[in-house]
Protein backbone atom coordinates (compact mmCIF):
# COMPACT_ATOMS: atom_id res chain seq x y z
CA UNK A 1 0.00 0.00 0.00
CA UNK A 2 2.07 3.10 -1.33
CA UNK A 3 1.74 6.87 0.45
CA UNK A 4 0.14 7.98 -2.76
CA UNK A 5 -2.92 5.31 -2.35
CA UNK A 6 -3.21 6.65 0.91
CA UNK A 7 -2.81 10.25 0.27
CA UNK A 8 -5.99 9.57 -3.01
CA UNK A 9 -7.82 7.71 0.21
CA UNK A 10 -7.42 10.80 2.56
CA UNK A 11 -8.55 13.03 -0.45
CA UNK A 12 -11.61 11.48 -1.29
CA UNK A 13 -12.43 11.42 2.15
CA UNK A 14 -12.53 15.37 2.62
CA UNK A 15 -15.07 15.30 -0.54
CA UNK A 16 -17.28 12.63 1.55
CA UNK A 17 -17.48 14.85 4.59
CA UNK A 18 -17.68 17.65 2.76
CA UNK A 19 -20.94 16.76 0.83
CA UNK A 20 -22.63 15.32 4.13
CA UNK A 21 -21.52 18.44 6.63
CA UNK A 22 -23.52 20.79 3.36
CA UNK A 23 -26.66 18.65 3.91
CA UNK A 24 -26.69 18.82 7.94
CA UNK A 25 -25.91 22.77 7.49
CA UNK A 26 -28.70 23.66 4.96
CA UNK A 27 -27.69 26.61 3.43
CA UNK A 28 -23.92 27.29 3.34
CA UNK A 29 -21.40 25.68 0.55
CA UNK A 30 -17.79 24.89 0.92
CA UNK A 31 -15.33 27.24 -1.07
CA UNK A 32 -12.23 25.28 -2.28
CA UNK A 33 -9.11 26.76 -2.37
CA UNK A 34 -6.38 24.48 -3.70
CA UNK A 35 -2.02 25.49 -3.00
CA UNK A 36 0.90 23.86 -3.56
CA UNK A 37 3.72 23.60 -1.20
CA UNK A 38 6.99 25.22 -2.72
CA UNK A 39 8.97 22.03 -1.02
CA UNK A 40 6.81 19.52 -1.83
CA UNK A 41 3.26 18.97 -2.51
CA UNK A 42 0.23 21.19 -1.59
CA UNK A 43 -3.57 20.46 -0.61
CA UNK A 44 -7.08 21.53 -1.01
CA UNK A 45 -8.28 23.71 1.90
CA UNK A 46 -12.38 24.12 2.25
CA UNK A 47 -13.83 26.58 3.78
CA UNK A 48 -17.69 26.99 4.63
CA UNK A 49 -18.69 30.12 6.72
CA UNK A 50 -22.39 31.58 7.45
CA UNK A 51 -24.74 28.90 7.62
CA UNK A 52 -27.33 27.69 9.63
CA UNK A 53 -25.50 25.57 11.83
CA UNK A 54 -21.98 26.39 11.07
CA UNK A 55 -20.29 29.72 11.97
CA UNK A 56 -17.13 29.05 10.54
CA UNK A 57 -15.67 25.60 9.58
CA UNK A 58 -13.03 23.93 7.41
CA UNK A 59 -12.22 20.82 6.15
CA UNK A 60 -8.20 20.46 5.10
CA UNK A 61 -7.03 17.92 3.20
CA UNK A 62 -2.84 18.31 2.47
CA UNK A 63 0.26 15.70 1.38
CA UNK A 64 3.04 16.96 1.70
CA UNK A 65 6.46 15.90 1.04
CA UNK A 66 10.65 16.97 1.51
CA UNK A 67 13.69 17.21 3.57
CA UNK A 68 13.38 16.66 6.94
CA UNK A 69 14.87 20.07 8.33
CA UNK A 70 16.92 20.86 11.60
CA UNK A 71 14.17 22.13 13.42
CA UNK A 72 11.92 19.51 12.98
CA UNK A 73 14.45 17.28 14.05
CA UNK A 74 15.13 19.26 17.24
CA UNK A 75 11.40 20.33 17.99
CA UNK A 76 9.81 17.24 16.40
CA UNK A 77 12.33 14.29 17.44
CA UNK A 78 12.39 13.52 13.73
CA UNK A 79 14.89 11.43 12.27
CA UNK A 80 15.54 10.78 8.86
CA UNK A 81 16.17 13.10 5.68
CA UNK A 82 12.91 12.88 3.65
CA UNK A 83 9.07 12.88 5.22
CA UNK A 84 6.08 12.62 3.56
CA UNK A 85 2.49 13.23 5.38
CA UNK A 86 -0.97 13.39 4.18
CA UNK A 87 -4.62 13.67 6.17
CA UNK A 88 -7.30 15.44 6.50
CA UNK A 89 -8.50 18.11 9.18
CA UNK A 90 -11.80 19.52 10.57
CA UNK A 91 -12.81 22.00 12.96
CA UNK A 92 -16.18 23.46 13.32
CA UNK A 93 -17.69 26.33 14.87
CA UNK A 94 -21.40 26.42 15.28
CA UNK A 95 -23.48 29.83 15.61
CA UNK A 96 -25.83 28.72 18.57
CA UNK A 97 -23.87 27.93 22.07
CA UNK A 98 -25.89 24.99 22.52
CA UNK A 99 -24.20 23.10 19.79
CA UNK A 100 -20.60 22.55 20.54
CA UNK A 101 -17.37 22.68 18.43
CA UNK A 102 -15.86 19.74 16.92
CA UNK A 103 -12.70 18.65 15.73
CA UNK A 104 -11.11 15.94 13.83
CA UNK A 105 -7.74 14.70 12.41
CA UNK A 106 -6.55 11.70 10.57
CA UNK A 107 -3.07 11.66 9.25
CA UNK A 108 -0.67 9.44 8.14
CA UNK A 109 3.44 10.15 8.07
CA UNK A 110 6.59 8.46 6.57
CA UNK A 111 10.22 8.85 6.86
CA UNK A 112 12.63 8.20 4.08
CA UNK A 113 14.05 5.05 5.89
CA UNK A 114 10.55 3.15 5.72
CA UNK A 115 9.33 4.42 9.44
CA UNK A 116 5.38 4.72 9.38
CA UNK A 117 2.59 5.68 11.48
CA UNK A 118 -1.19 6.84 11.95
CA UNK A 119 -2.62 9.07 14.26
CA UNK A 120 -5.51 11.35 14.44
CA UNK A 121 -8.86 11.73 16.67
CA UNK A 122 -11.91 13.62 17.15
CA UNK A 123 -13.06 15.70 20.26
CA UNK A 124 -15.44 17.39 21.23
CA UNK A 125 -15.71 20.90 22.77
CA UNK A 126 -19.51 21.83 24.14
CA UNK A 127 -19.91 25.55 25.23
CA UNK A 128 -22.32 23.89 27.66
CA UNK A 129 -21.34 20.46 28.98
CA UNK A 130 -24.54 18.17 29.15
CA UNK A 131 -23.18 15.12 30.27
CA UNK A 132 -25.84 12.99 28.54
CA UNK A 133 -24.74 14.32 25.48
CA UNK A 134 -21.16 13.67 26.48
CA UNK A 135 -22.14 10.00 27.04
CA UNK A 136 -24.04 9.66 23.77
CA UNK A 137 -20.44 11.20 21.71
CA UNK A 138 -18.19 8.84 23.54
CA UNK A 139 -20.51 5.76 22.89
CA UNK A 140 -20.32 6.44 19.19
CA UNK A 141 -16.95 6.38 19.48
CA UNK A 142 -16.39 3.68 21.69
CA UNK A 143 -18.18 1.56 19.04
CA UNK A 144 -15.93 2.51 15.98
CA UNK A 145 -12.79 1.27 18.13
CA UNK A 146 -14.31 -1.78 19.10
CA UNK A 147 -14.79 -3.05 15.85
CA UNK A 148 -10.98 -2.71 15.50
CA UNK A 149 -9.44 -3.44 19.09
CA UNK A 150 -10.96 -3.82 22.25
CA UNK A 151 -8.31 -1.61 24.30
CA UNK A 152 -8.45 1.16 21.84
CA UNK A 153 -11.23 3.15 22.92
CA UNK A 154 -9.92 3.16 27.09
CA UNK A 155 -6.41 3.65 25.84
CA UNK A 156 -7.33 6.17 23.19
CA UNK A 157 -10.11 8.20 25.54
CA UNK A 158 -7.22 8.44 27.83
CA UNK A 159 -4.81 9.98 25.36
CA UNK A 160 -7.24 12.65 24.32
CA UNK A 161 -7.79 13.95 28.41
CA UNK A 162 -4.01 14.06 28.30
CA UNK A 163 -3.73 15.72 24.81
CA UNK A 164 -6.17 17.75 24.95
CA UNK A 165 -5.57 19.81 28.26
CA UNK A 166 -5.00 23.44 28.74
CA UNK A 167 -1.86 23.63 31.60
CA UNK A 168 -1.93 27.50 32.11
CA UNK A 169 -5.70 27.11 33.02
CA UNK A 170 -5.58 23.75 34.21
CA UNK A 171 -8.62 22.25 32.81
CA UNK A 172 -9.66 20.06 29.57
CA UNK A 173 -10.03 21.82 26.09
CA UNK A 174 -13.70 19.91 26.62
CA UNK A 175 -15.12 16.41 27.36
CA UNK A 176 -12.87 14.90 25.40
CA UNK A 177 -12.82 11.94 22.59
CA UNK A 178 -10.59 9.89 21.71
CA UNK A 179 -6.86 10.58 19.91
CA UNK A 180 -3.94 8.60 19.23
CA UNK A 181 -0.31 8.84 17.37
CA UNK A 182 2.37 6.84 16.17
CA UNK A 183 0.21 3.89 15.24
CA UNK A 184 2.26 1.29 13.28
CA UNK A 185 1.88 -2.61 12.89
CA UNK A 186 2.99 -3.21 16.47
CA UNK A 187 -0.18 -1.55 17.80
CA UNK A 188 -2.06 -5.29 16.24
CA UNK A 189 -3.35 -4.43 13.21
CA UNK A 190 -2.12 -3.90 9.82
CA UNK A 191 -1.14 -0.90 7.46
CA UNK A 192 -4.41 -1.49 5.99
CA UNK A 193 -6.46 -1.98 9.23
CA UNK A 194 -5.01 1.38 10.37
CA UNK A 195 -5.89 3.29 7.23
CA UNK A 196 -9.76 1.43 7.42
CA UNK A 197 -10.06 2.83 11.16
CA UNK A 198 -8.72 6.61 9.97
CA UNK A 199 -11.20 6.18 7.21
CA UNK A 200 -14.29 4.81 9.31
CA UNK A 201 -13.55 7.54 11.84
CA UNK A 202 -13.75 10.31 9.19
CA UNK A 203 -16.85 8.42 7.68
CA UNK A 204 -18.31 8.74 11.23
CA UNK A 205 -17.84 11.94 11.96
CA UNK A 206 -20.65 14.05 10.16
CA UNK A 207 -23.07 11.61 11.83
CA UNK A 208 -21.68 12.01 15.14
CA UNK A 209 -21.75 15.88 14.49
CA UNK A 210 -25.25 15.60 13.54
CA UNK A 211 -26.31 13.93 16.36
CA UNK A 212 -24.96 16.58 19.01
CA UNK A 213 -26.35 19.34 16.54
CA UNK A 214 -29.70 18.49 16.44
CA UNK A 215 -30.28 18.50 20.56
CA UNK A 216 -28.80 22.23 20.58
CA UNK A 217 -29.02 23.85 17.23
CA UNK A 218 -32.63 24.97 17.74
CA UNK A 219 -32.64 26.44 21.26
CA UNK A 220 -33.24 29.67 21.61
CA UNK A 221 -30.63 32.06 22.91
CA UNK A 222 -29.40 34.89 24.91
CA UNK A 223 -26.79 37.78 24.69
CA UNK A 224 -25.08 36.12 27.93
CA UNK A 225 -24.95 32.36 26.08
CA UNK A 226 -23.23 33.99 23.13
CA UNK A 227 -20.39 35.89 25.54
CA UNK A 228 -20.42 32.83 27.11
CA UNK A 229 -19.46 31.04 23.76
CA UNK A 230 -16.82 33.69 22.68
CA UNK A 231 -15.10 33.26 25.99
CA UNK A 232 -14.93 29.30 25.66
CA UNK A 233 -13.54 30.11 21.93
CA UNK A 234 -10.83 31.93 22.95
CA UNK A 235 -9.58 29.05 25.29
CA UNK A 236 -9.98 26.96 21.86
CA UNK A 237 -7.45 29.34 20.92
CA UNK A 238 -5.25 29.01 23.77
CA UNK A 239 -5.01 25.73 23.04
CA UNK A 240 -4.21 25.65 19.67
CA UNK A 241 -1.70 28.67 19.52
CA UNK A 242 0.13 27.14 22.57
CA UNK A 243 -0.17 23.26 23.31
CA UNK A 244 -1.10 22.07 20.02
CA UNK A 245 1.46 19.44 18.37
CA UNK A 246 -0.60 19.32 15.22
CA UNK A 247 -0.06 23.65 14.38
CA UNK A 248 3.52 23.13 15.91
CA UNK A 249 4.42 20.46 13.42
CA UNK A 250 2.38 22.31 10.20
CA UNK A 251 4.36 25.45 11.25
CA UNK A 252 7.40 24.01 11.49
CA UNK A 253 7.27 21.96 8.70
CA UNK A 254 6.62 25.15 6.14
CA UNK A 255 3.06 24.37 5.97
CA UNK A 256 0.58 26.97 4.55
CA UNK A 257 -0.43 29.10 7.55
CA UNK A 258 -3.79 30.23 5.95
CA UNK A 259 -4.68 26.45 6.35
CA UNK A 260 -3.33 25.27 9.53
CA UNK A 261 -5.17 28.49 11.65
CA UNK A 262 -8.39 27.54 9.75
CA UNK A 263 -8.96 26.13 13.57
CA UNK A 264 -9.66 29.71 14.69
CA UNK A 265 -13.07 31.18 15.21
CA UNK A 266 -14.08 34.35 13.46
CA UNK A 267 -14.75 35.47 16.51
CA UNK A 268 -13.14 35.14 20.15
CA UNK A 269 -13.05 36.72 23.70
CA UNK A 270 -11.50 37.21 26.43
CA UNK A 271 -11.86 38.47 30.01
CA UNK A 272 -9.99 39.80 32.64
CA UNK A 273 -10.33 37.96 35.71
CA UNK A 274 -14.03 35.98 35.06
CA UNK A 275 -15.96 35.25 38.59
CA UNK A 276 -18.72 33.08 37.51
CA UNK A 277 -21.69 32.20 40.04
CA UNK A 278 -21.21 28.65 41.64
CA UNK A 279 -24.17 27.13 40.67
CA UNK A 280 -24.53 28.83 37.01
CA UNK A 281 -24.81 26.89 33.69
CA UNK A 282 -21.34 28.35 32.82
CA UNK A 283 -19.77 27.52 36.45
CA UNK A 284 -20.91 23.70 35.85
CA UNK A 285 -19.15 23.21 32.72
CA UNK A 286 -15.83 24.20 34.11
CA UNK A 287 -16.10 22.01 36.12
CA UNK A 288 -16.82 18.66 34.31
CA UNK A 289 -13.26 20.49 32.23
CA UNK A 290 -11.09 17.99 33.73
CA UNK A 291 -9.55 14.90 33.50
CA UNK A 292 -10.23 11.62 34.05
CA UNK A 293 -13.95 11.56 33.78
CA UNK A 294 -15.67 8.20 32.51
CA UNK A 295 -18.79 9.32 30.44
CA UNK A 296 -19.65 6.03 30.06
Amino acid sequence: MTKEFIASEMKALQSRICKRLEEIDGVSKFIEDDWIREEGGGGTTKIIRKGDLIEKGGVAFSAVHGPVSEIMKKQLGLEGNEFFATGVSIVLHPNNPHVPIIHMNVRYFELNDGTFWFGGGIDLTPHYVIPEQAKLFHQGLKSICDKYHSDFYSKFKNWADDYFYIPHRNETRGIGGIFYDHQTAESGLSKEQLLKFALDLGDNFASLYDQQAELGRHKEITPQQIEWRNLRRGRYVEFNLVNDRGTKFGLLSGGRTESILMSLPANASWEYNLKLEEESDEQKTLNNLRKGIEWI
